[in-house]
């Protein structure tokens, strides 16, 4: 039988997987510069290495998160521009996470002209709890107004500064329950788009230095 699938299997695997993937050449990604069709190819790669050891839900596209039964998600992206897009669900997402943990593969893609392979350098793999998984400077600003006494007005004009996608009833509201339920501290960047645009440096250089973001690779 297989073993259930935990968060620390998922990174002890993780770790082991990039490794591998490290030292291997692989012919289909020769001259590929679409970083979407590289997070895909490894994203699948790295299911099916765990598919062969593990039992459990693997997620799609309608349940959001590769592994929903452990509220995690799968991310991929280059070194030299760590980010990826992620489905917009509400602004709240900014301010208290995304609702679910990342695990995030970092990457830097070699091409090799004599045999026409690619290799994926994996440079690291970073694990993401879902209360490190919200906005750096938003959860910051807010723990700086409470500290200074700030009321749901502050906060309210917070939002407004950081152009966060709310109107003004619901602003009202989330100011009431940051008052009731203060955030803790996110160390994404998180951009206002149609789909969040996460940024990952800030986890790359706090990883295994705050709790809650850990250096898997």
């Amino acid at each position: 039988m297989k073993l259930d699938l935990t968060i620390d299997l998922l990174c002890h695997e993780a770790n082991l997987f990039a490794l591998l993937e490290s030292q291997y050449h692989e012919i289909t990604l020769h001259g590929v510069t679409d970083g979407k069709a590289i997070g895909t190819y490894l994203e699948h790669k790295f299911q099916q290495y765990l598919a062969d050891k593990y039992s459990y839900q693997r997620g799609n596209s309608a349940i959001g998160v590769d592994f929903p039964d452990l509220l995690v998600d799968m991310k991929v992206t280059r070194i030299n521009q760590p980010q990826s897009s992620c489905p917009f669900k509400s602004a709240r997402q900014k301010i208290y996470g995304l609702g679910y943990a990342l695990l995030v593969f970092v990457y830097d893609k070699t091409d090799n002209s004599d045999n026409k392979t690619a290799n994926l350098q994996i440079m690291h793999v970073i694990y993401i709890a879902p209360h490190r998984t919200a906005d750096f400077q938003t959860t910051q600003g807010i723990q700086k107004i409470l500290a200074n006494e700030g009321n749901v007005d502050d906060l309210m004009a917070f939002m407004q500064e950081r152009f966060l996608p709310v109107d003004e009833i619901e602003a009202q509201q989330i100011a009431e329950d940051i008052l009731r339920n203060p955030p803790e501290i996110g160390y994404l960047t998180i951009s206002n788009a149609l789909q969040w645009r996460l940024q990952y440096k800030r986890v790359i250089e706090q990883a295994d230095q705050i709790d809650g973001v850990r250096r898997v690779y």
